[in-house]
């Protein structure tokens, strides 16, 4: 019994330092930094690239919030890759005004397959264009994306995350809990990165790639999560990912159980494939680069599911040691609550405390701030399934809400 009381500390340790270090990382957010200086004053040139599979009920407005950005209209260029469409996708983006590639492979069918097949064409192409940013079909875009990511472009930067919003945050307890999710993120995870030098990760829409960056390899990812892995991959040569908080893309979010579970389900098969995959890798950049950065994308992929099963091991040891008599009742009730309460409680006060600090309305989002433990609680189950059940096929979630830029600007003004 003494050796499974040694083996619960040690891990009772590495779990505690981990938290704190995420903490502690969590609070370079809310110091507020110098911008970074101009090293070259210029209007660079944009591809918007939108890939497309059956998105004809949405894609219309996303090319009509690109076509309102304040940039000059000759330079950027809006591209739809209608993926393996069934529907009339391809029509409708071209009377909107949207450059269409049409593809066919019914074998392939993930976005990053299609972005590769896409960019391949424009590197062979040579096409004249400093950048790209990509977007969702159900996105819709704020008026000085561009212009932001252009700044950025100037100061420097090669890949930039954008702030991922929602567009439907009141639409169900789901949604919210997306919202939630998501401001929690963009706050706590990549600006407080940004602001420590360490590198934000992509996060899956509105971002932006410096398009030499791509050349040598185009977009080569294997994994159903296409945007943690590029990020990875960055992070594995020793290159910092940027953020811009004030380039802002909306994005659409399932509003039912069901579909959430899928998407979910599909984002952690995709962390799992990039622990197969880098991790090693990320480990071995570790001691090339000797860097805090790559420590920290490190600790990322180990901060997932490995995480999530040491934690599961930890509970299980405790329940051992009850069983053996190594542990009285009340030290079982104590460790329980002790993991549970943080899991399902601290929650709502990170999340009041993100929307107090983003002066975000707390009035409507109650029910999701209720419902918020059960939306991560939730995710906690989609990982023990995905531990022994995965689905590696790529599966789309509809996206139906038509909503326009001018609604998401009325929307805020209601919430207020």
């Amino acid at each position: 019994m003494e050796y499974l009381y040694i083996i619960q500390q040690a891990l009772v340790w590495i779990i505690t330092i981990f938290w704190l270090y995420q903490l502690m990382v969590s609070i370079c957010s809310l110091v507020k930094l110098k911008d970074k200086p101009i090293l070259e004053e210029k209007n660079n040139k944009f591809m918007a690239i939108i890939p497309a599979h059956n998105e004809e009920s949405v894609v219309v407005n996303l090319i009509e919030s690109l076509k309102r950005q304040d940039y000059p209209k000759e330079l950027y260029d809006i591209y739809v890759i209608a993926d393996n469409c069934t529907d009339n996708t391809a029509e409708v983006a071209r009377n909107a005004g949207a450059i269409v590639y049409e593809r066919f492979d019914p074998s392939k069918k993930t976005k990053g397959y299609a972005l590769n097949w896409f960019l391949k064409q424009k590197i062979e192409e040579d096409a004249p264009y400093d950048a790209f940013c990509i977007f969702d079909a159900d996105n819709i875009v704020d008026v000085n994306f561009l212009k932001n990511m252009n700044k950025k472009l100037c100061q420097g930067e090669d890949v930039v995350q954008g702030y991922r919003d929602i567009k439907n945050p009141t639409d169900s307890w789901i949604t919210a809990g997306y919202a939630i999710f998501y401001w929690t993120m963009n706050r706590f995870y990549h600006l407080a990165r940004y602001n420590l030098g360490l590198s934000p990760l992509i996060n899956g829409t509105g971002f932006m790639v410096r398009f030499d960056v791509v050349k040598p390899d185009g977009w080569d990812t294997q994994t159903l999560t296409e945007d943690i892995e590029f990020s990875l991959k960055r992070i594995i040569k020793g290159k910092k990912l940027g953020w811009a908080t004030d380039a802002i893309v909306y994005d659409e979010q399932p509003v039912g159980f069901k579909q959430s579970w899928s998407q979910r389900s599909r984002w952690t098969v995709g962390h799992i494939q990039c622990i197969e995959l880098y991790t090693k890798k990320l480990a071995v950049a570790v001691k090339e680069h000797k860097t805090l950065m790559n420590f920290d994308g490190l600790l990322y992929i180990l901060g997932s599911m490995p995480m999530f099963v040491l934690t599961l091991v930890l509970l299980l040891l405790n329940v051992i040691m009850y069983l053996g008599n190594g542990m009285t009742t009340a030290d079982l009730a104590i460790n329980f609550f002790r993991y549970l309460i943080p899991t399902f409680l601290l929650p709502i006060g990170t999340a009041i405390l993100i929307m107090t600090l983003d002066k975000r309305p707390i009035k409507p989002m109650i029910k999701g701030l209720l419902c918020y433990p059960l939306f991560l609680g939730s995710w906690l189950l989609i990982n023990f399934k995905c531990l022994f059940k995965r689905n590696t096929k790529w599966e789309k979630i509809n996206h139906v809400r038509d909503i326009k830029i001018d609604e998401v600007a009325e929307l805020k003004k209601e919430l207020i």
